[in-house]
């Protein structure tokens, strides 16, 4: 258990906090939610102790033991993966050094067999003899290989370290456990096996996540951060929309109703105050009247885009055609004679774990990189609008957002280029600011700018949802159902696969699964599970060259 006494966190003037207090119960995981900036990753740090509060205090019951997702990704680079894994129980690890230490002197006294005992009597008390092979079967539940388990954390990507960061967190069943989006840079099976641990998890967590269907299968409850205060409701992600938006309405309903009371006060007093048989009833009106009180309709903070993505041109029949499509990166062949065809109503989500493939693919279709082998046409009718994944040379520039946005439309007047900045929630001063300091939600609002400015009848979008809050996610979401052209997209939020495609993709590591379906009816296929096992058991088995 933790909870929030009387918390108070401001920020110059401005209070980010005011007086929070909340409980955190055992056997429950909570959704913290609220727009970019609400201040959620700042509660979580609060909660584990690295900010303090102006006002108020954290208390957790005595004992027990807390664990946070680390965000710094190079923090244990000196160390090994098993090693780096183990420290998400400090106590446990400190115990592991302290006695390897103490054997491997060679003048070993009374006093350290005394404390060497003492240390593994701790040691067998905390089941420090499974502390290897926990922290292994977490790493291989978020799909990171035994092989890995003995490198050194400077040696691994950034999705991979992501991972072990993810298992060093859960390691050691902690009472608290605080993850701040875990499901960033994870794959789709990664989602889905921490998905199943917290639905098992027994203790309390606090978890930040902009992925719905996540909050939805794991939340007990959800905990909204807005008008500075966390209001706290009992159910998943979509119990609290929906009771949200019924408590919204339900206030404006009484709203409506006390000022229609309040109008009719009004006439009667204006009508009969002077008239002397009637200013009794006048009277009693005006003390009703001072008793109506209209319900507070604090404005929200949160903001949703509008997002329209309306083609220019209406597309033709011949799409896509790609054809023995290979390519090899740094030794390692990605893409591995890869064939298919786009129609006209495709909406197709790539998924599986193999991220640098699809975005390789996604690379060569949109012109940016060439294919070692094979070759793609696109249909004489498609303009294709191409959303990376790494956008740093987009930005990388001096320019302020209306110039950089009006580079990419027809039409160069001002005021035309400015109303699609304003459906991104840049309003007329955001403008002028320069595009290179624009944060990573920024930069993404500008770049669906520039797909919907383009007008382009196919989008070709590689994880478009990372670094948006909720409420974006949610109109890009709406935008691509409407949307009347193809789209070719990789992204780890289910429910936005799920209800965005109509066919699914997976280049797994010898060839392409390719099935025209929804995400849920793609993954609760056993046919489809067993293709996807042994296409990569056979790539496991294939000789390595020497």
């Amino acid at each position: 258990m933790i909870s929030a006494v009387n918390v108070t966190l401001r920020l110059g003037k401005k209070a980010l906090f005011e007086d929070v207090n909340i409980k955190f119960t055992e056997g429950n995981c909570y959704g913290l939610i609220g727009a970019n900036g609400a201040g959620k990753s700042t509660f979580l740090k609060i909660l584990s102790g690295e900010l303090e509060p102006t006002n108020g205090d954290v208390i957790m019951n005595a004992g027990e033991r807390l664990s946070v997702l680390q965000q710094d990704h190079f923090k244990y680079d000196e160390f090994m993966v098993l090693d780096t894994v183990i420290m998400g129980n400090k106590r446990l690890y400190e115990i592991m050094k302290e006695k390897d230490a103490i054997y491997m002197k060679e003048d070993f006294s009374d006093e350290d067999g005394i404390r060497a005992s003492e240390l593994e009597a701790e040691f067998a008390e905390m089941d420090g003899w499974n502390a290897e092979a926990d922290a292994a079967t977490l790493l291989n539940g978020l799909g990171v290989d035994t092989d890995v388990h003995y490198k050194m954390m400077s040696e691994l990507d950034g999705n991979l370290k992501v991972k072990v960061l993810l298992a060093q967190a859960l390691f050691g069943n902690p009472d608290v456990l605080l993850l701040d989006e875990p499901t960033n840079h994870l794959d789709l099976d990664a989602i889905a096996w921490l998905e199943d641990f917290l639905i098992d998890f027994e203790n309390t967590v606090i978890v930040v996540s902009h992925d719905r269907y996540f909050l939805n299968k794991v939340c007990t409850h959800i905990a909204d951060i807005d008008y500075a205060k966390i209001q706290l409701y009992a159910g998943n992600y979509d119990f609290w929309y929906e009771s949200s938006q019924l408590m919204i309405k339900q206030m404006k309903e009484a709203n409506k109703k006390k000022e229609e009371k309040i109008k009719e006060l009004q006439e009667f007093i204006q009508r009969f105050s002077a008239n002397a048989s009637k200013s009794k009833q006048a009277t009693s009106r005006k003390r009703a009247l001072e008793k109506i009180e209209l319900d507070e309709m604090k404005p929200s903070s949160r903001k949703y885009p509008y997002i329209d993505f309306r083609p220019k041109r209406e597309i033709g029949n011949e799409v896509l055609t790609v054809e023995n499509i290979s390519k090899t990166i740094d030794g390692e062949k990605v893409l591995d004679n890869i064939s298919f065809t786009i129609g006209r109503e495709d909406k197709v989500a790539f998924v599986g774990p193999n991220t640098i493939a699809t975005t390789t693919l996604f690379k060569i279709l949109a012109g940016e990189e060439e294919p070692d082998e094979g070759t793609f046409k696109w249909g004489v009718t498609t303009t294709q609008g191409y959303f990376p994944k790494d956008n740093t040379k987009e930005f990388d520039n001096d320019l302020v957002i209306a110039d950089w946005l009006a580079q990419y439309s027809e039409d160069k007047d001002v005021t035309y280029v400015r109303g699609y900045l304003g459906r991104m929630l840049f309003p007329g001063e955001d403008g002028v600011k320069k595009v290179k300091v624009l944060s990573g939600g920024e930069k993404v609002r500008c770049l669906l700018s520039k797909l919907m400015i383009m007008q382009s009848n196919v989008l070709i979008l590689d994880e478009p949802t990372n670094h948006l809050d909720m409420e974006s996610i949610t109109a890009l979401n709406n935008g691509l159902i409407k949307f009347p052209g193809v789209v070719l997209f990789a992204c780890q939020d289910h429910q936005f696969v799920q209800t965005t495609a109509n066919r699914i993709m997976e280049l797994t590591a010898t060839g392409l699964i390719d099935k025209q379906t929804t995400y849920d009816e793609y993954l609760a296929n056993d046919e489809f599970a067993r293709k996807r096992q042994i296409m990569n058991m056979v790539k496991e088995e294939e000789p390595k060259e020497e």
